[in-house]
C-alpha cells in the first residue's frame, strides 16, 4: 500500500469513527503500524498532528448536531469525547470564531467541510523525521517565451484565470510539438497577494502574438520537490511542506523576485506529475550536491 492511499485509508476510517474515543495509537493499530511511524507520516501528509486532525474533524461533526434540536450542547459535548462542555465550546469558537449556542440559535450559520484530499507526493527520512522528497541543484538559467498575465490570490476567481491563460498558451503552439512547459510565479511586492505569472516553453520555439513575453530566469539555486495533482489545490500542503523542509533540512529561504517555477516534462501533459523548484539560499556545503 502505497503511504498516501495509508493515509488516506485513516481518514476515511477517522470519519467513519470520529464518536468513538479514537487516539494516534488505536488508529496506528488498526492499520498494524508503529504509532511514531503513523505519527510522523500523517503529520507530513496532513500538515497537522493526528490530534489536531482529529479535533477539526469532531468539531465539524459538531455542526449537524448543534443544528438537531434533541441534543443540548452537553449532550453533544460528551458524545464527540470532549470531555466537558466548556471545553467543547473554547474549542469550537477557537476553530469558527463564534460559540456553538450562536449556532444553535440559528443566529450564525455554518457549513460541513468534506474529508480533506491527501496530495500524492513521495517523501523521504531525514534522521527520523519524514518530509516531501526534496533534492538541492539549480535550476539552469533559461530564456522562456510565453504568456504573461497578472493574478490576485486575494480574489475568488484567480484559479479560473490562470488555467483560462493555460488553455490559451495550448491554442496557440503546434499540437505535434514536444517541448517542456513552465510556470513561473513572481510575487509582485513584500507580502502581496498579487503574483505575475508567465505560461511558457523554452525561446527556441517563439509564439509572435499579442501579450507573449520572453524573460531570462537567471541562474538559481532551488530545493526541487515533486508533486501529483492541481497546484492550484494545494497551496496550503506547499506552504507545510516547504516549511518543514527549511527545518528539517536547516535550509534559508532565498530572497529571490522569482517564488516558484513549476516544470512540466511536456506541454500536453499538464495533468501529470510535475517538479517545483523554489529559490533557496546556497551554502558552501550545499555545492558538493
Amino acid at each position: 500500500m502505497e503511504h498516501y492511499e495509508l493515509v488516506e485509508k485513516a481518514l476515511n476510517y477517522i470519519e467513519d469513527n470520529v464518536e468513538e474515543s479514537l487516539s494516534l495509537e488505536s488508529v496506528s493499530n488498526h492499520f498494524c503500524i508503529s504509532k511514531y511511524y503513523f505519527h510522523r507520516l500523517f503529520s507530513a501528509m496532513m500538515g497537522c498532528s493526528f490530534n489536531n486532525y482529529l479535533l477539526s474533524r469532531r468539531l465539524n461533526k459538531s455542526i449537524n448536531l448543534i443544528q438537531d434540536e434533541k441534543l443540548s450542547l452537553t449532550d453533544i459535548s460528551y458524545r464527540l469525547n470532549f470531555g466537558t462542555p466548556s471545553s467543547f465550546t473554547r474549542a469550537f469558537k477557537r476553530q469558527y470564531g463564534l460559540a456553538p449556542s450562536k449556532l444553535k440559535e440559528n443566529i450564525e450559520a455554518i457549513s460541513q467541510s468534506p474529508i480533506p484530499s491527501v496530495v500524492k507526493k513521495p517523501i523521504k527520512n531525514i534522521n527520523g523525521d519524514i518530509v516531501t522528497d526534496f533534492t538541492l541543484q539549480d535550476f539552469n538559467a533559461s530564456r522562456i517565451c510565453g504568456i504573461a498575465f497578472e493574478v490576485d490570490l486575494a480574489t475568488e476567481n484567480y484559479k479560473e484565470k490562470i488555467r483560462s491563460h493555460s488553455r490559451m498558451l495550448m491554442d496557440n503552439i503546434d499540437h505535434s510539438l514536444n517541448s517542456p512547459c513552465y510556470v513561473i510565479y513572481s510575487n509582485c511586492q513584500p507580502d502581496s497577494t498579487r503574483f505575475k505569472v508567465l505560461f511558457g516553453i523554452p525561446y527556441d520555439i517563439q509564439i509572435h502574438k499579442p501579450y507573449y513575453f520572453t524573460i531570462d530566469v537567471p541562474l538559481i539555486f532551488c530545493a526541487k520537490f515533486k508533486y501529483f495533482g492541481d497546484i492550484l489545490d494545494i497551496g496550503d500542503v506547499l506552504s507545510t511542506d516547504f516549511a518543514r523542509f527549511l527545518k528539517i533540512s536547516k535550509q534559508q529561504a532565498e530572497e529571490s523576485n522569482i517564488e516558484l517555477i513549476q516544470a512540466f516534462e511536456s506541454v500536453h501533459k499538464l495533468d501529470s506529475s510535475y517538479h517545483l523548484y523554489v529559490p533557496i539560499k546556497k551554502h558552501p556545503i550545499d555545492s558538493e550536491c
